[in-house]
């Protein structure tokens, strides 16, 4: 009977050691990060803010986004509309103050299609952007201490996380064109 005990404990012991050495094995290796995604360079971003600019257009002959460039070496995304172009200095743009809003540009005689704007500022003693009427003559009229981009309120709107991806974009594309980052203030 002692012997059938030691070969029970014997058996018991094997099997132990045996459990200890396969379990470990049997863990999954642990896995390896993945690379980091590269951050974006200023032409990507100005070709995103681009397309949205002018696939959302809003289409209501004033408001319209007709054409779209950027020039990397001034930092300057020109806009052009039906009544003219702007010419919107992004380093001399606030991250820290965009504002998006749904505006109704109807009037008193004509109802137009809602629109999704979103206005930036300039920091202090900078200009946002210059605008030019259709005779490339300055506007005077246009306020050059922010930048607004019009965008189709509906088409828009069928974008999931449209505002936050172009805020994140144009927010970055300050950066890069040599504006300040944004700050948590608060």
């Amino acid at each position: 009977m002692k012997q059938t005990a030691r070969n029970k404990t014997a058996v018991l012991a094997a099997l132990l050691i045996t459990i200890l050495h396969v379990c470990p094995a049997q863990t999954a290796a642990p896995k390896k990060k993945a690379p980091p995604k590269p951050e974006p360079t200023a032409q990507e971003l100005s070709e995103y803010i681009r397309g949205a600019l002018l696939s959302l257009s809003p289409e209501d002959g004033i408001n319209d986004n007709l054409e779209v460039t950027f020039d990397a070496a001034t930092g300057v995304l020109t806009v052009k509309q039906p009544g003219g172009h702007c010419d919107e200095f992004l380093a001399a743009l606030n991250p820290n103050h965009v504002v998006w809003d749904d505006f109704d540009p109807s009037d008193s005689r004509n109802t137009r299609e809602r629109l999704l704007r979103v206005t930036m500022v300039s920091v202090t003693g900078k200009t946002a952007r210059t605008c030019y009427d259709k005779a490339n003559q300055i506007d005077p009229s246009v306020p050059s201490n922010r930048v607004r981009l019009l965008f189709s309120y509906a088409k828009a709107d069928q974008r999931p996380k449209f505002q936050e991806t172009m805020t994140k974009a144009v927010k970055k594309l300050i950066a890069l064109t040599g504006g300040a980052p944004e700050k948590d203030l608060f």
